[in-house]
């Protein structure tokens, strides 16, 4: 496989543009060079097949989407039900910011329910993010427990399905104050 790794980026951001419009069954490797730009055959020089470029799609969708430890509200702020609650709001903006990748992840998904591989591969990348997730929350000092992340995971895993496939769903709602709430109440406060 070629190792010119800013092509190979470029070509998984291609792909994931192309699952977030097309599908996974739109997916394919000649899909892939056309959205990226590059001559046909391209991306069948850089992938053993298509379930490796569905794997290295979700993997880097999931760098994508991760908070930055060194968000500003984390600088601002002590542990605290406050600084929890600024953190949740800024996952939310960095993920609504990038509809693409996270409608990409959701097709993902969708896929792995008829790809064992490729479910496999997802369960352990998913499985580690909330390990990650759980970890950080019991290192950062922050009020709660594990529970509390698990929570918070799911709970913002349904807003942002609802706010990036059928925002009118919410409508009437107000997000930071469902973000609030959602912290609140895993908190049980």
């Amino acid at each position: 496989m070629v190792q010119n790794t800013e092509r190979r980026i470029a070509l998984v951001d291609a792909a994931i543009e192309v699952l977030a419009r097309d599908g996974a069954r739109g997916l394919t490797f000649r899909a892939v060079d056309a959205e990226a730009g590059v001559p046909k055959g391209t991306a069948s020089n850089y992938f053993a097949n298509r379930d490796d470029l569905l794997n290295q799609v979700g993997a880097h969708i999931h760098r994508k989407l991760a908070l930055d430890p060194a968000e500003p509200a984390a600088a601002q702020l002590p542990p605290s039900r406050e600084l929890l609650t600024e953190l949740m709001r800024a996952l939310y903006r960095l993920i609504s910011e990038d509809r693409t990748g996270w409608l990409a992840l959701l097709e993902l998904r969708l896929e792995a329910t008829r790809r064992p591989e490729l479910q496999a591969a997802l369960t352990k990348t998913l499985r580690e993010n909330l390990s990650l997730n759980v970890e950080g929350h019991r290192e950062s000092g922050m009020p709660g427990d594990e529970m509390t992340t698990v929570l918070l995971y799911y709970a913002m895993s349904g807003l942002i399905l609802e706010h990036l496939t059928v925002p009118e769903v919410l409508s009437g709602y107000d997000e930071d104050a469902l973000i609030e709430t959602f912290v609140t109440r895993s908190l049980g406060t």
